[in-house]
């Protein structure tokens, strides 16, 4: 294999403060294994992080700098950290909970599955718990968690469709009114935000959040294609969980018999502009839908999300989903969130790293696909793929070194080693 040429990151001023935080670490060579960009696979390759970012990426293994921490990948893979864009909680911890300790506590659980960015995730709750969890969100936000950076805010309820709710508590669902919603807003903390988009006052809300740079997203809704194909222009460019919670032909034509519409779920695969999510976690979509959604929307457009609940990494039984003051209790059972009558899905309860292997497991996609849309992906859809989500010189450096079956072995967020 020929020696690809050597990139050097250079420092911009921009960077100066964080590279010299970091200025006593020592340079880490990852050699020996396969490193998983964004397009292709380097198979003996190499790559050397300087202090908190990517500084050099080759082709082929060279010789260490002197000073340089060797990491042997042992055959394995070294994988950029995965981005989170939909996760509610972990390790017996909800966001929902409000406070800096659950905040920490979810971070470090998803880190252990590979994740090194995320959003925290609202669900329907009361006014000022989500006042609560924007106040946490803000006080945390790009700071050291031990685990999954945070990088803001989803805020994802209590703007949905009654109907549409899933196994959130149908008491705190409403539709945006501006008193309310100027509230959140002014936390100035929120990445991305959801609502109903056939709800009165959407359109406001949607563009009140694209005026502050806020990604606007449609789930847990009941629109009409018509509703959804207006909501476009209002700032929606996103959709969460796809074929979950949503609107289609079938659900609609019990209100309208002919002629028959399209729904969420139509608009999401026809409209090329729209990005969404799945939860491949082999128990929300069979093999098919994911197949499905791939083809439609490539991984440029689709992302993993984890959808997780608190019961992440904890034994079967009950667990609240969302705050434990109103929430709604739901079940874990056989790898899943149900509800407590067994008939209905009640989010994830696994980590980023089993989505990925599930993904490629049912699907047979390239996993450099795979990894792209539990990482690069979903950087994009947070407004951060020019600082996170692939292994490029002059990025952070969140680096997973994976085995040959896929299980996280390291974890490095920004060059740093999370035990």
């Amino acid at each position: 294999m020929r020696r690809s040429k050597v990139r050097h990151h250079r420092i911009s001023p921009g960077e100066a403060n964080v590279q010299a935080y970091n200025s006593n670490m020592k340079p880490i060579l990852f050699t020996n294994g396969t490193i998983l960009l964004a397009d292709r696979e380097l198979p003996l390759g190499q790559v050397l992080v300087v202090g908190d970012r990517i500084d050099q990426v080759e082709a082929r293994a060279g010789a260490a700098p002197a000073d340089a921490e060797v990491i042997d990948l042992a055959g394995g893979y070294l994988s950029p950290g995965f981005v989170d864009v939909h996760v509610h909680g972990g390790a017996g911890h909800d966001f929902m909970d409000g406070t800096e300790a659950a905040f920490r506590a979810v971070c470090v659980a998803h880190a252990r599955h590979g994740t090194t960015s995320l959003l925290p995730t609202t669900t329907v709750a009361r006014h000022e718990q989500h006042l609560a969890f924007l106040e946490v969100c803000r006080a945390l936000r790009d700071r050291d968690t031990g685990g999954a950076r945070i990088l803001g805010a989803h805020f994802y309820g209590p703007y949905f469709a009654r109907e549409m709710r899933g196994c959130h508590p149908g008491d705190p669902v409403r539709a945006p009114l501006e008193p309310e919603y100027e509230q959140y807003l002014s936390f100035d903390c929120i990445t991305r935000a959801t609502v109903a988009p056939e709800l009165p006052g959407a359109e406001a809300f949607l563009r009140a959040c694209r005026a502050r740079g806020i990604g606007g997203n449609a789930g847990h809704s009941h629109a009409t294609f018509e509703q959804m194909e207006a909501a476009r222009t209002w700032g929606v460019t996103h959709v969460d969980h796809l074929f979950c919670a949503m609107s289609d032909r079938a659900r609609l034509r019990i209100e309208q018999t002919y002629p028959m519409r399209g729904g969420v779920m139509e608009a999401t695969l026809f409209f090329d502009d729209l990005t969404t999510e799945v939860i491949a976690d082999g128990k929300h979509l069979q093999r098919e839908l994911l197949l499905l959604a791939y083809k439609i929307k490539g991984p440029d457009r689709l992302a993993l999300v984890t959808d997780c609940n608190r019961a992440l990494d904890m034994p079967d039984g009950p667990y609240v989903f969302g705050p434990t003051d109103g929430g709604e209790t739901i079940l874990r059972q056989d790898g899943v969130g149900i509800t407590r009558d067994g008939k209905s899905l009640a989010s994830g309860v696994v980590g980023m790293i089993e989505c990925v292997r599930t993904f490629h497991r049912l699907t047979g996609v390239p996993l450099v696909a795979v990894i792209r849309m539990a990482s690069l992906t979903p950087a994009r859809i947070a407004g951060a793929e020019r600082d996170l989500g692939s292994i490029a010189p002059g990025k952070r450096a969140d680096l997973l070194v994976l085995d040959r079956g896929l299980n996280v072995k390291q974890v490095f967020v920004s060059g740093t080693w999370v035990p």
